[in-house]
């Protein structure tokens, strides 16, 4: 299925596996939006899209409410009701262990990678019950499918809230439409690496998975027809090693 006539709005989409996402849709013909928090970096993200229509931007800070609700707004407005949204949003912090965690960071990572998919669902739902057609991919993590050291304790309980979320609403709002997929990547290549605890070297990066990888994946989903739904995906490096 062409993309033609659908509108997609990819959070974290500045960086990494939301900008490979980003291109990957607009490619196949939607018309798409990119936010984050760093409103240069989305810029200049966009600025190197050289398709027509152009890649809308705008900031965000999906941990707060108000802020996720000027970008429906604004995308609404710009691209027209949202029939693809993407969560891609979301970080890491160095400390990964329940000793090392601090309560702040605790915080913080609940409220980026899951209240900020839930906020981001909150906001699109009503348009896509209207419209009765919807698509959300929510970017988890192998993390959100099995507790491991690697993640860290933080990273790893809000990736599987992120996961509850997407499979309930997908349960809840199948009859309007809507199909939630939750994607599961291993290790990736994305700037998140730069809060590891133990520097990632060059060689690792380029064995693990790239986000255009997880870019084609998305775009294939979404090019399904509305009467097939892929619940969840894991995809995961080649190498055992990296698995």
């Amino acid at each position: 299925m062409t993309l033609q006539g659908k509108t997609a709005l990819v959070t974290g989409g500045g960086t990494g596996i939301g900008w490979s996402i980003a291109r990957e849709l607009a490619a196949a013909g939607a018309r798409v939006a990119i936010a984050g928090r760093r409103e240069n970096v989305l810029r200049d993200a966009a600025s190197r899209w050289t398709g027509d229509p152009p890649i809308e931007f705008h900031a965000v800070d999906v941990a707060d409410r108000s802020s996720v609700r000027r970008l429906f707004g604004w995308a609404t407005e710009r691209i027209g009701p949202i029939t693809i949204l993407v969560n891609c949003a979301g970080f890491n912090v160095p400390n990964r262990t329940m000793a090392a965690l601090r309560p702040e960071q605790w915080d913080e990572l609940l409220a980026v990678n899951a209240s900020g998919a839930y906020y981001c669902m909150y906001e699109a739902l009503p348009q896509m019950r209207a419209m009765k057609d919807g698509l959300i991919i929510n970017v988890s993590s192998i993390a959100g499918k099995r507790a491991m050291a690697l993640g860290g304790v933080g990273y790893c309980a809000s990736k599987f809230a992120m996961t509850a979320l997407g499979t309930c609403v997908g349960n809840e709002d199948n009859q309007h439409g809507i199909r939630v997929t939750n994607i599961y990547p291993g290790e990736a290549n994305t700037p998140i690496l730069d809060h590891r605890p133990t520097p990632v070297t060059d060689a690792h990066r380029a064995a693990i998975l790239q986000p255009d990888d997880i870019g084609t994946l998305v775009a294939a989903i979404a090019r399904l027809p509305p009467r097939a739904h892929v619940p969840e995906v894991i995809i995961k490096p080649t190498c055992a090693a990296y698995a």
